[in-house]
């Protein structure tokens, strides 16, 4: 995760974060939680795989007809949620599948948040009405995350498969903030819609959201389908980060935070831009990506579980070859515990031998090699070189 914002104005940050490091659980505020250094992972828990939408790029192939058979039972989740809370995890993050569609999703969030951990939600949105909105800020959900992937309707729907999708998710926006619930815009940038990338930053602070998170497509589920046809090119991803830079540098940081998601390398872009500016935050940026010690938190500060129990190193290493385990079979926390898994062995691994670019880039200690889901989807190869990474071996941005 590139927090574009907290990095750029980063004065009191550092020391911020240096103070509550001391805490744990519910006393380590959500937004420090990427810089905690805590061993205990964020949870991105997928509730169910069934939506109400059908997603060209869902990294999960979700759609109304997905079967729930196999999914965890209530009781199976609460046990999970029991298990969760024993080993300090800080935050469960609710995802789908369209998790709002699971109906104990509000009896699980209430239940996870009296064990001591906190809970987000991630929806499409177009399910949250008034009376749902008050039942999510019943529950004691402190952020939801809503998905827009177009400034406009026929964007937007085209990429939702739903005619109207785009209006339920911005009225969505509406009802969350009426019930007083913090939301923000998750976008996953691709070609048909870069171009709108502006025009949804405006959108974002107009709608009040307090968070604009762009996601980088990356090929699981049907997003590899349309992988080749959707990514963007090298050129392409710095026009988007120097446009994000440049929005986040000239807004109230206390009113919206940028980041970006699914590509550690972009921190590089960032720190070459507050270098060139001559940012008085630099010094502070770096120390606080340092602290990430080698970028994608995936298998350490980063965990999935899927609907039927399944645990893997993130949401979009959801495949055989990188299962950790089930819960059904070992408890998370003896699973997560476990350093002789091959899985989370290689996740681990930060001295690990990266082919290509990867494998003699002098910003391999920040970034950590960039996505490796997308360099074995490429290659076959765990320790391939990340494809969609635009730095060059010397360490300078690469222009196409």
């Amino acid at each position: 995760m590139n927090r574009i914002t907290q990095c750029l104005h980063g004065r009191g940050t550092v020391s911020a974060i240096m103070h509550h490091r001391r805490a744990t659980g519910n006393a380590m505020p959500s937004r420090y939680l990427a810089f905690s250094g805590m061993s205990r992972p964020v949870v991105f828990w997928n509730l169910t795989d069934r939506c109400n939408l059908a997603c060209e790029h869902c990294y999960s192939r979700s759609d109304p007809g997905r079967d729930i058979l196999g999914e965890l039972s209530t009781h199976e989740a609460v046990s999970l949620i029991d298990d969760l809370s024993g080993m300090g995890v800080p935050l469960i993050l609710f995802s789908g599948g369209e998790p709002l569609l699971r109906p104990d999703v509000m009896d699980l969030a209430d239940y996870a948040i009296k064990r001591g951990i906190k809970v987000a939600l991630s929806t499409n949105g177009t399910l949250i009405t008034p009376d749902t909105a008050q039942r999510i800020r019943e529950s004691g959900i402190e952020y939801v995350g809503i998905s827009l992937d177009g400034a406009m309707a026929a964007t937007h729907d085209r990429f939702r498969n739903s005619p109207g999708a785009f209006e339920r998710s911005i009225a969505a926006f509406t009802h969350c903030q009426e019930a007083g619930i913090r939301c923000g815009v998750r976008v996953t940038l691709t070609r048909e819609n870069k171009d709108e990338l502006g025009d949804l930053i405006d959108l974002a602070i107009k709608i009040g959201a307090s968070r604009f998170c762009v996601y980088w497509l990356v090929p699981s589920g049907r997003g590899r389908e349309v992988y080749d046809q959707l990514q963007l090119t090298s050129s392409e991803v710095t026009e988007a980060l120097g446009l994000l830079y440049r929005k986040a540098k000239e807004t109230d940081p206390a009113s919206i935070e940028f980041l970006t998601v699914d590509a550690p390398q972009d921190c590089i872009h960032l720190l070459e831009s507050m270098e060139r500016d001559g940012s008085p935050d630099l010094a502070d940026a770096q120390d606080l990506l340092r602290s990430l010690r080698g970028g994608c938190s995936a298998g350490n500060r980063v965990a999935n579980i899927d609907p039927c129990g399944n645990v893997y190193p993130c949401q979009f290493a959801r495949t055989p070859d990188f299962l950790v385990g089930n819960i059904r079979e070992r408890p998370f926390s003896i699973l997560w515990a476990d350093s002789s898994n091959p899985v989370l062995a290689l996740f681990r691994n930060k001295k690990a031998q990266f082919g290509g670019k990867c494998g003699d880039c002098g910003y391999r200690d920040l970034c950590g090699g960039g996505c490796r889901i997308r360099g074995h989807a490429a290659s076959g190869d765990f320790l391939a070189e990340d494809p969609f990474c635009f730095v060059t071996r010397k360490g300078n941005v690469r222009t196409q």
